[in-house]
C-alpha cells in the first residue's frame, strides 16, 4: 500500500465564473514544468497554474471560449471532458515545445484538444489553438470499444494514448503512434489528421472488489518505462459517473507489461499524474477528482518502492 501525503488543495484566487467555486474539482490531468504545476479539470473551459512546494491559491488560464452550464447534469453533457494534458517537444511552430490539452472522446461534444505554445521561460503564451480531434478519435473507435482517453504522454518517438478500460465492453489499451506524424499533423492543420496506430497493447490491470481497474492518467520515465495511475470505478459505461473503490499507481514497460502495480490510501480518486524515478523507486504527485464540484481536488505525494 502507498500511503499518499496530502500536499495542498487545488484552491484558487478567483473562481472561473460567477457562482462557480474558487478551487478546481474535478481535476483529471497533470502537467509538471520547473516550478509550476499545470491542472486541467473536466469540467471546465480554463487551465489551473499552481506553484509546486507551496499552498497560495492557484491562478486560471482560459483555453475555451464560452461558458457551461452550472446545473450539474447539464454541464455533464456540455463539458469539453478534458482529461488528458502532455507536454510536447519542439515542433514547427512551437520552438520551445507546447502543452496539448485533449478531450477524451467518449461523446460527441468531446473530440476538442487545445494547444498552447510554450515561451522561452516554458510558460503558457497565447493565443491558444483549438484542434480538432475527430478524424484521430474516429479512426481509433474503428479499432477500440467504448472510446475513452483518459492519458496521453510522449515516450521517446512515440506518442502514446491511454485508452480507459470499464466494467462493459471496454479493455484498457496503451494505443502507440509515431510522434513525428503527431506533430507535423498539429503544426500543418487546426485538424488532427485520422493517424494510423504503430501499436494498440492491451492491459489487463486486475480488479478492486469486483471492480475493473481503468487507466485515468500516464507520464513518461526517463528509463523508457512509463508510470500511470488507475482506479476502479462501479461504472460499465464510459460517460457515467460511479463509485471508486479503489486506485493503484504502477509501472509499465514499452510493450504494455505490468511491472508494478501497488494500492493507494482508499478515498483518494487519482486522475492526473507527473513522476520521476529516483534510486528508492517511483516519486510521483498526483491530483485527485472529488467527484463533488463543492469539494476541492487535492494534490498528493507518494512513493512506489522498488522491490
Amino acid at each position: 500500500m502507498i500511503d499518499l501525503e496530502l500536499r495542498r488543495l487545488l484552491n484558487l484566487r478567483e473562481p472561473a465564473e460567477h457562482g462557480r467555486p474558487t478551487h478546481l474539482s474535478a481535476a483529471s490531468g497533470l502537467a509538471r514544468i520547473d516550478d509550476r504545476l499545470y491542472v486541467v479539470a473536466d469540467d471546465e473551459l480554463h487551465l489551473g497554474v499552481f506553484t509546486r512546494g507551496d499552498d497560495r491559491p492557484g491562478e486560471l488560464l482560459r483555453i475555451v471560449d464560452g461558458t457551461l452550464p452550472a446545473a450539474p447534469p447539464a454541464r455533464k453533457k456540455h463539458k469539453p471532458d478534458f482529461e488528458a494534458l502532455v507536454r510536447l517537444p519542439v515542433f514547427d511552430g512551437c520552438p520551445f515545445g507546447a502543452l496539448l490539452a485533449l478531450g477524451s472522446g467518449s461523446k460527441k461534444r468531446r473530440h476538442a484538444g487545445v494547444l498552447m505554445r510554450l515561451d522561452a521561460g516554458r510558460r503558457p503564451v497565447g493565443p491558444w489553438r483549438t484542434i480538432d480531434l475527430t478524424p484521430l478519435h474516429d479512426a481509433l473507435a474503428m479499432r477500440v470499444d467504448d472510446l475513452n482517453i483518459e492519458g496521453a504522454l510522449v515516450l521517446g518517438d512515440r506518442f502514446v494514448l491511454l485508452q480507459r478500460g470499464n466494467d462493459g465492453v471496454a479493455d484498457n489499451a496503451c494505443v502507440h503512434y509515431a510522434l513525428a506524424p503527431v506533430l507535423a499533423s498539429l503544426a500543418r492543420s487546426d485538424e488532427m489528421d485520422a493517424l494510423a496506430p504503430r501499436a494498440i497493447l492491451a492491459v489487463d490491470l486486475g480488479r478492486r472488489e469486483g471492480v475493473t481497474l481503468g487507466f485515468t492518467d500516464g507520464a513518461a520515465l526517463a528509463d523508457g518505462t512509463l508510470v500511470f495511475s488507475a482506479v476502479a470505478e462501479r461504472t460499465d459505461d464510459s460517460y457515467l459517473d460511479g463509485l471508486c473503490v479503489g486506485a493503484v499507481v504502477g509501472v509499465l514497460d514499452s510493450g504494455g507489461r505490468v511491472l508494478h502495480l501497488d494500492d493507494v490510501t482508499p478515498g483518494y480518486k487519482i486522475e492526473g499524474i507527473a513522476a520521476d524515478r529516483t534510486p528508492a523507486g517511483v516519486q510521483f504527485l498526483a491530483v485527485t477528482d472529488a467527484d463533488d464540484a463543492t469539494v476541492p481536488a487535492r494534490l498528493v505525494a507518494g512513493l512506489l518502492r522498488n522491490d
